[in-house]
């Protein structure tokens, strides 16, 4: 619903839910997600025609995302503790906006070529937020030279690269931090070139078309900040 009304400059947060095809609003019983998309067999009441196969994995993939993410967190942290149970329920909050708006981002990204600023900008929010609380003020730094690094590519490819990946990359210093943030762009731009290649072979690409890298900066950002520090080390080791 986000993707969508992002795309139509509609307010992502207001307003009833409406038939892509025809505009009515839809009810709350097939408004639920995954369920209504079965029972109604994958079309619309109102018009009968065919809803986007999008609107059920995105649905999927959120509900996935809030499990593990609550899983993950549930390991490490007491949710039913007092002090720390503030703090766990904190940081929840937190890695949902990441995970879902990267989600949005990656989506929208692949879709329309476009990086959201809205969303984008949630996230900015949140990462600035949780500085507020660990006082690791560095990662503002951190954040300023992944920027600059990714208009320092843009420059040079001449625009292939895209000024949301630009602020893309600010946020991802800020979620991360050093030396998290090498092992993002490393895991980016090495998904990003095995993909550019497979679609060239596969003739969906030629060698001058853009192709979306929002959707690998945040593949990268994700994997490093749950497994960056173990991989950063792993690889001083292999070098020593």
């Amino acid at each position: 619903m986000v993707i969508y009304r992002l795309r139509n400059n509609d307010s992502a947060m207001r307003g009833r839910s409406y038939c892509d095809h025809c505009k009515k609003t839809i009810g709350w019983y097939d408004n639920i997600p995954l369920l209504s998309y079965l029972f109604l067999g994958g079309k619309s009441r109102c018009c009968h025609k065919k809803i986007l196969i999008d609107y059920p994995l995105v649905e999927l993939l959120t509900g996935l995302q809030f499990v593990w993410v609550y899983w993950l967190l549930k390991v490490n942290f007491n949710f039913f503790g007092q002090l720390e149970g503030f703090y766990s329920f904190g940081l929840l909050i937190y890695w949902l906006i990441l995970f879902a708006g990267s989600l949005v981002i990656a989506v929208f990204d692949f879709k329309y070529m476009l990086i959201p600023d809205k969303v984008l900008g949630v996230m900015a929010l949140a990462a600035g937020g949780r500085l507020l609380i660990t006082h690791q003020w560095e990662y503002l730094l951190i954040g300023l030279l992944s920027g600059l690094f990714l208009w320092s590519l843009k420059t040079i490819s001449k625009g292939k690269m895209g000024d949301g990946d630009i602020y893309l990359g600010v946020v991802m210093g800020l979620v991360l931090g050093w030396p998290q943030i090498l092992v993002a762009f490393f895991l980016a731009f090495l998904t990003g070139a095995s993909a550019g290649v497979i679609l060239i072979m596969l003739s969906k690409k030629k060698l001058k078309d853009k192709i979306a890298f929002g959707p690998f900066l945040l593949l990268g950002m994700l994997i490093a900040k749950l497994w960056g520090w173990t991989m950063w080390q792993w690889y001083i080791q292999w070098l020593i």
